[in-house]
């Protein structure tokens, strides 16, 4: 068996690698592969464990979640249903101000529930959004901010790929793990509004002024407005039905998923989207999901060295000895996220922390649930933390102007990192608002 030493230097190693940009899926996978060998004292054994892993891994059910709801997203990705989100909400909103920027925020709560990864959300409302604020005279870092800041619902508001790979990882109901998201994801979206709406008060000129509140395009025929309704709304019936036979006991998240991706079809085609395009959606799919089911493959062997080499015993005595408060327990775990979303994509972070952190959390004396939530929420956080915020990053890539500059995408993001890192501690000190609903379910 491994002691103190061993664990060390596995994680040393694992980090090492990761720093000098080694693929994780690869790091896990040696890391695994030769802990295991020394542990056992044999490569032949080491070689038999790991290929059990991978057998068992690949021939479970929840397994086919993630490629069917990656469909899902691409076939309304490639449908408009962005643009459509993002200009129904904008009519929904002309009142109020800083309209646009509450139109991005609700489109990416929409679009970002149907996608489930906040890159994504990123990329498509750079597209969408960032032209329109600019033509309304919005301040750059005020509408920067907005896309990168609310991306970050795409991977709380179900469905959502991370909740997808934390439930695999740490073996929790996944169907949960969806309706738990669902409170935590709409305080979000709140939290964001009153934000938008107070500073669009305090300094009308960031938001273009008072003729940005009030101005509209009314350019469009009666079928486009149409259309867009159709859109926009085939959407949002598609979340629900999704989301409410999961709470309703009606399917399981894959067969929701497999619905889900039947329905945004059905969708896609009516909106035109042609033969070609159902194709590049296929393929598209199979691009995203194969890395990440090769991931969680060699996640799970990297969590058998974790339990046979006792690293998860070492790490919980090492945390204690900090100190036994739960709540220092989980600023040590969130200053953890924020480093390594500086770096590194939030699937890997999942996938190298939640086997080590998951067990710590519990004998602290956090709900699992909650600490998914908590976990999801912190982990968006550092994809906003400087120097290498990775929403940030793809905020910067989409936008064609010389003058969206890396510090004023994070200037603009700031106030939506706090409203992050103030949704932790509210789960933290309010698990109900995680744990709620999940306890209703059928």
């Amino acid at each position: 068996m491994g002691g103190p030493e061993f664990a060390i230097a596995i994680i040393a190693v694992l980090l090492l690698l990761v720093m000098c940009s080694v693929p994780v899926v690869l790091a896990l996978g040696l890391c695994s592969f030769f802990g295991l060998a020394y542990l056992t004292g044999s490569l032949e054994i080491a070689g038999s464990l790991l290929a059990n892993t991978t057998y068992e891994a690949i021939r479970d059910y929840v397994f086919a979640v993630i490629p069917l709801f990656v469909l899902m997203g691409e076939f309304i990705s490639r449908s408009g249903a962005a643009s459509d989100l993002y200009n129904l909400v904008n009519r929904g909103f002309k009142r109020l101000p800083g309209r646009l920027a509450l139109a991005t925020v609700g489109g990416n709560a929409v679009f970002g529930a149907v996608t489930g990864v906040s890159i994504a959300s990123a990329a498509a409302f750079s597209r969408i959004a960032y032209p329109q604020m600019l033509r309304h005279n919005y301040d750059k870092s005020v509408a920067l901010g907005s896309i990168a800041g609310s991306a970050s619902l795409g991977m709380l508001i179900p469905p959502s790929v991370l909740l997808i790979v934390w439930g695999v990882i740490s073996e929790q109901s996944i169907g949960r793990l969806f309706v738990a998201g669902v409170l935590p994801g709409i305080l979000l979206a709140t939290m964001f509004f009153v934000f938008i709406i107070g500073f669009a008060i305090l300094r009308p000129s960031a938001f273009g002024g008072a003729h940005a509140n009030t101005a509209i395009a009314e350019d469009e025929n009666g079928e486009s407005r149409l259309n867009e309704v159709f859109g926009g709304l085939g959407v949002a019936l598609l979340i629900f039905a999704v989301l409410g036979g999961i709470w309703l006991g009606a399917f399981t998240p894959t067969e929701a998923a497999g619905i889900g991706a039947l329905l945004a079809l059905v969708l896609a085609v009516l909106k035109g989207v042609p033969l070609t395009g159902l194709k590049e959606a296929v393929l598209e799919t199979g691009r995203i999901s194969a890395p990440l089911l090769f991931l969680l493959i060699t996640a799970q062997m990297y969590s058998r060295l974790l339990a046979l080499g006792g690293i998860v015993d070492f790490i919980q005595t090492l945390f204690l000895s900090v100190g036994d408060s739960p709540l220092t327990i989980l600023l040590i775990m969130v200053a953890v996220w924020f480093v390594l979303g500086m770096f590194i994509d939030s699937v890997s972070i999942i996938l190298l922390t939640v086997p080590i952190f998951a067990p710590l959390a519990l004998s602290a004396g956090y709900d699992p649930i909650a600490f998914a939530i908590i976990g999801i929420v912190a982990i968006e956080a550092g994809l906003l933390t400087p120097p290498l915020g990775l929403c940030v990053y793809t905020v910067k890539g989409c936008v064609n102007d010389p003058d969206a500059t890396l510090g004023r995408i994070f200037q603009g993001s700031i106030p939506y990192w706090i409203i992050l890192l103030i949704l932790v501690f509210l789960v933290a000190a309010f698990p109900a608002l995680a744990t709620w609903l999940p306890s209703l379910m059928q």
